[in-house]
């Protein structure tokens, strides 16, 4: 069987974008488009994707963020899982800055909620707090990129675990 170049092409760009995903076993959820993550970076951590894998009580969040860090001074210090009552369900503490890696994902968990339990992810800036770009859904229907007010639940910055530094 003989490919055309043109379909060969259309072959390995489905296959690179394929093989270039994380290796998590849950389909990735939408993400932002590029123009519209750099409008809402402006000097704050900003959440971008998020992808689930696991069962009830039991999942792990991939959660990707763009931030402006500039090393120990100025990063992005966190990420969380929050009911929509402003209940912390979940902090991933994130101990060094990420300048040359911009967006990053780490994951976190396990987070203890049932499939159907519709949650915010939202970023946390060391110096200009909560970010307004956040991830609202469940794990059973995917979750989607929404604004949210940075006071909202604003009083967490002070809830534990709380991060102890900064390593580089």
């Amino acid at each position: 069987m003989k490919l055309s170049i043109s379909s060969f092409l259309i072959v390995l760009v489905l296959w690179l974008s394929c093989c270039s995903s994380s290796d998590e076993t849950a389909d990735p959820n939408i993400g932002m488009e590029e123009e519209e993550m750099q409008e809402t970076t402006d000097g704050v951590a900003q959440v971008t994707n998020v992808s689930v894998s696991g069962t009830d009580d039991q999942y792990t969040f991939s959660v990707t963020i763009s931030s402006p860090d500039l090393g120990c001074n100025q990063y992005a210090n966190w990420w969380e899982v929050i009911d929509l009552d402003g209940n912390l369900l979940y902090r991933r503490i994130l101990g060094h800055s990420h300048v040359e890696e911009q967006p990053f994902t780490r994951s976190g968990g396990p987070v203890s909620i049932s499939a159907d339990t519709e949650v915010y992810i939202r970023a946390h800036m060391n110096t200009t707090s909560y970010g307004s770009r956040v991830f609202r859904g469940t794990v059973s229907s995917g979750f989607i990129p929404e604004n949210l007010s940075i006071e909202f639940a604003k009083d967490l910055e002070e809830a534990e675990p709380l991060h102890t530094g900064c390593a580089f």
